[in-house]
């Protein structure tokens, strides 16, 4: 997942939920915040006087990119981070939707939606035959105008 926060205070606090086989308000699985699920505990950050922000790796999860700000137009940190499900399997049968909230702290203890810029992607394993994919879009359609 690559996350780019677009604020200045806490960014990591959103749930993380996975909607399986037809859930339809709730989810099956509910997360405690987003340093929970990568596996970055209380926060990814070790104390001003530590660095900061610490990047880390492990075999299924991880925090493996910080893009430190310049301070140049007010640039803020992007981040990057995984998470493999090898020995934790998320199954269903029939759909899965994962969702992840972008949100945070502000003073005074509020939380705070976040307006953060996130990518993300999933691989699973499929047993074929399957039906026939979709044809993906071309690239003109693709480019951002």
């Amino acid at each position: 997942m690559a996350w780019q926060v677009n604020n200045t205070g806490w960014w990591g606090e959103g749930e993380i939920k996975f909607f399986i086989d037809g859930d339809g308000e709730f989810a099956t699985i509910v997360g405690t915040g987003t340093e929970d699920y990568f596996c970055g505990s209380y926060n990814f950050d070790v104390g001003k006087d530590n660095g900061g922000y610490r990047e880390f790796t492990t075999p299924y999860a991880g925090l493996p990119q910080v893009i430190r700000p310049d301070g140049l137009y007010q640039s803020q940190t992007r981040f990057g981070m995984y998470r493999w499900h090898i020995m934790d399997p998320i199954r269903f049968e029939q759909d899965l939707r994962a969702t992840i909230q972008a949100l945070g702290w502000r003073s005074g203890g509020r939380y705070l939606p976040n307006q953060d810029d996130i990518a993300s992607v999933a691989y699973w394993y499929q047993t074929l035959p399957t039906a026939p994919f979709p044809s993906l879009p071309d690239k003109d359609y693709l480019e951002v105008i």
